[in-house]
């Protein structure tokens, strides 16, 4: 094999595995040399920065672009640089995020890290252009909220009411019901130190760095605009 050949390769194998990892090793026809090529890159392989593919600019009336750019490529770029190097530190390796997440006994390192990696990949996703609320969603929300209003406003409140930096959620539990709650920092539902665990669907940012630009102390304001922008479809495709 030639050196751009097997570049190539590995590039490939690397990727492939770190997005589908469980379904390449699973593969009972692939030779053993290949399978031992894969372990190798899923044990080297490191988590990267997932881009926006809608832009910084956006949605300019809520969010500035230069939030967004800094908010993407410094914040969200840190936390993962540091939990690539955390992750390094203590011999983690061949684990999706939300296996990590869900650990006991987190290295604070790691807690705070990878619960930026994870919160914001999320947040960024729920706010791709477009997409409304499908009929059966509301109906969804109206049975364990009371109607999409007082779903909304507890979504609001939640996310105004926490003190300091936190994270504001919409998740579903293992019996499929939905609940809203906050976590401090970059904690979230798939930690164990959460005061409620379940799949998260929705992750508003109230860390001052997601909005001061714009809107300085203007939090509510903030949380009004975000409301305006989250794709309902994106949520939705989160529950299980």
């Amino acid at each position: 094999m030639n050196k751009r050949k097997f570049l190539k390769q590995s590039l490939w194998l690397t990727a492939g595995a770190t997005i589908f990892p469980s379904v390449v090793l699973s593969d009972s026809k692939m030779d053993t040399k290949k399978k031992q090529m894969i372990k190798t890159a899923l044990a080297t392989s490191t988590f990267t920065l997932p881009e926006i593919p809608y832009g910084y600019n956006a949605f300019p009336d809520k969010i500035d672009s230069m939030t967004m750019e800094i908010h993407h490529t410094k914040h969200h770029q840190g936390y993962t640089d540091k939990l690539n190097i955390a992750l390094k530190e203590v011999g983690i390796s061949n684990k999706t995020i939300e296996n990590i997440l869900g650990m006991e006994n987190l290295p604070t390192a790691i807690r705070n890290n990878g619960g930026g990696y994870y919160n914001h990949s999320l947040y960024w996703d729920i706010l791709t252009p477009g997409g409304v609320m499908s009929e059966a969603f509301k109906a969804k929300i109206i049975e364990n909220f009371g109607s999409q209003e007082a779903f909304m406003n507890e979504l609001t409140a939640t996310a105004a009411k926490r003190f300091g930096s936190g994270w504001a959620w919409l998740i579903q539990d293992k019996n499929k019901k939905l609940y809203i709650f906050s976590t401090p920092n970059q904690d979230n539902p798939l930690m164990k130190v959460s005061e409620m665990q379940g799949n998260p669907l929705l992750g508003i940012d109230v860390w001052e760095h997601a909005y001061y630009l714009k809107y300085q102390n203007k939090r509510g304001e903030y949380l009004k605009n975000i409301m305006d922008i989250i794709n309902w479809e994106r949520v939705e495709a989160r529950m299980v």
